[in-house]
């Protein structure tokens, strides 16, 4: 495995409840226990989507950010549980409580799930393996929940291996095992590789790290952007991105690239549909509302256009942020355009500020 100069091997830690929002549900209501549940929007009407499913739902292949609709055809005695998040924050808390006592290097990533490192631990245990031991015991006891964790040198491979041997798993990949861990992962659990980028790789001949490993970081860019450069690295086992304690969210997103260039309003709206479903999600697992929406439009010939529309008041809803993407698509003169990518992103977290105009972004006030 391959280090950069100077930098200091770390002990990262990456925790992850085990289906956290639906746990805490079977937790507190014993009628939900051992049964399949969803914790999210109803299917009925337009439907909304999933936040979390029990692991007995995902047996049946329901999973987060699917549609409720979908669910409830996959499981049709699946239940359906509102989301309680002062619940879930205030047993967020409580698992940071649990976080602080060995470390203040805490990087959250959402209410469920943080990077912590332990390089220097506050009780001097020395030990990451046994800190991610304590850390899972203590949130057994005290919250009568449980845990995944991956123990790592980087930020990359810890979270990784926390999704190995879920629920309630510990797994460590030590720095002698990282070069075989990343020759043999599959392309799809790289960062940033989603479902259309994965099938673009296997077209390419690209199943896994090694095949990645084969190209050269200028090879990579120049098929993959600039993410390749991370691919470069990080499938040499470098990664050296710092956890963050106090790590701010500016803005948040998803987007698609098509294997085909869209060309009519339905299949763009069809699209826009299942972008706004994930973007929710992201949104409701890391209890987040906003007050901007930007769409983001890239053509067949890589021009890029982005519209936004700034509400009076925060928003996160799956209706919500698909009303408003097709209603600032309809608006873009897309007509004869073929699209090969859409995103819908939101932004404007914090306080209310005077909306302005910037670059090609056209921001409008709604008052209620």
């Amino acid at each position: 495995m391959e280090q950069e100069p100077d930098i200091k091997q770390r002990k990262i830690i990456h925790i992850d409840m085990d289906a956290f929002y639906a746990s805490v549900e079977q937790r507190d209501n014993a009628d939900l226990r051992g049964k399949p549940i969803v914790v999210g929007g109803s299917p009925e009407g337009r439907g909304g989507v999933v936040a979390t499913a029990s692991y007995e739902a995902r047996k049946f292949g329901i999973r987060s950010a699917m549609p409720s609709k979908r669910a409830l055809q996959l499981c049709p005695h699946v239940l359906f549980v509102r989301p309680r998040f002062a619940a879930y924050k205030e047993v967020s808390q409580c698992i940071r409580e649990i976080f602080s006592r060995y470390t203040d290097l805490i990087e959250p990533l959402s209410l469920d799930e943080a990077y912590l490192d332990v390089s220097e631990d506050k009780q001097n245990i020395g030990s990451a393996i046994e800190i991610a031991r304590r850390i899972k015991q203590a949130i057994k006891d005290e919250l009568n929940l449980t845990a995944s964790a991956g123990v790592s040198i980087n930020k990359f491979v810890a979270k990784i291996a926390s999704d190995l041997n879920k629920p309630d798993g510990l797994t460590f990949i030590s720095p002698a095992q990282i070069e075989q861990f990343m020759e043999e992962l599959p392309v799809e659990k790289f960062f940033g590789v989603g479902q259309v980028t994965a099938a673009k790789m296997k077209n390419m001949g690209l199943h896994t790290g090694a095949d990645l490993k084969r190209l050269t970081e200028q090879e990579l860019t120049h098929r993959f952007g600039k993410v390749g450069g991370f691919y470069y690295k990080i499938v040499r086992g470098i990664d050296n991105r710092q956890v963050q304690p106090h790590r701010e969210t500016k803005s948040m997103g998803a987007e698609d690239t098509f294997p085909y260039d869209l060309t009519t309003i339905d299949e763009m709206s069809a699209e826009l549909q299942k972008i706004a479903g994930n973007l929710a999600n992201s949104l409701l697992r890391h209890q987040l509302k906003g007050r901007t929406i930007t769409l983001k439009v890239k053509y067949s010939d890589f021009k890029q256009i982005t519209r936004s529309l700034s509400f009076a008041s925060p928003v996160a809803d799956h209706e919500t942020l698909f009303d408003t993407a097709v209603d600032l698509l309809v608006k873009s003169d897309i007509t004869d355009k073929k699209v090969r990518l859409l995103g819908i992103s939101m932004s404007n977290f914090g306080e209310h500020k005077p909306v302005v105009m910037k670059g090609n972004s056209v921001q409008l006030e709604l008052f209620p």
